[in-house]
């Protein structure tokens, strides 16, 4: 007789956890934040509730989970680095506009913010998995430019990422106009001329 392995638990949690995520992803663009349940994510995934429990505290930490995992799978945070400053900003903010613009993940964003502003322990987790992150690669690609002379040399590098990104969550966060990729351009230029180094002494104008 053939042996036969034994199930693999660590295997078979990870499936689960896949379905979770899966699930709440679908549901929560198929009925909205406000309608899900942990019930119905169960019950797509088909896990008990108390799986899901054992694993997120809340239904907020679910769906985060879920918009990282999509991330993930998309590649994860990352700024590209081709030697044109205004082209590889260009490439972050034009793709982050398309998101926000889509109907459905416009609504789950607005969700989630939600829940992050008023859930301390999710706020955390938003800051170590995403914004913190997020922000680094930034920085660590501006500090590339500060030191190629393509942004001043004294040039804030937080202020530098507020100055980016901060126009376009407010437009966004208060409905403020579209979110297009003319926008996008419009910011990045204002962003690069607020830090462009002085010009040269005994340049034109001098």
């Amino acid at each position: 007789m053939a042996s036969r392995t034994a199930p693999d638990p660590a295997r078979r949690s990870e499936r689960s956890r896949t379905a979770v995520l899966t699930a709440a992803a679908e549901l929560v663009t198929e009925v909205g934040y406000g309608r899900l349940t942990i019930e119905a994510i169960a019950a797509r995934a088909g896990v008990g509730k108390q799986t899901i429990y054992r694993w997120w505290p809340s239904k907020g930490a679910v769906v985060f989970d879920a918009f990282l995992a999509a991330g993930e799978h998309d590649g994860g945070l990352a700024l590209p680095d081709t030697g044109d400053l205004a082209a590889d900003l260009r490439a972050v903010l034009r793709p982050t506009s398309d998101e926000l613009t889509d109907p459905g993940a416009d609504r789950t964003y607005r969700a989630i913010i939600a829940e992050i502003l008023n859930d301390p322990a999710l706020h955390a987790e938003y800051r170590t998995r995403l914004l913190d992150p997020l922000l680094e690669v930034t920085r660590d690609r501006l500090r590339s430019a500060r030191e190629a002379g393509q942004i001043a040399a004294d040039a804030d590098l937080d202020l530098a990422v507020e100055l980016l990104y901060g126009p376009l969550y407010y437009r966004w966060q208060y409905r403020l106009g579209p979110l297009t990729h003319e926008h996008a351009d419009l910011l990045v230029d204002a962003a690069l001329r607020a830090l462009a180094p002085p010009a040269a002494a005994g340049g034109p104008g001098a």
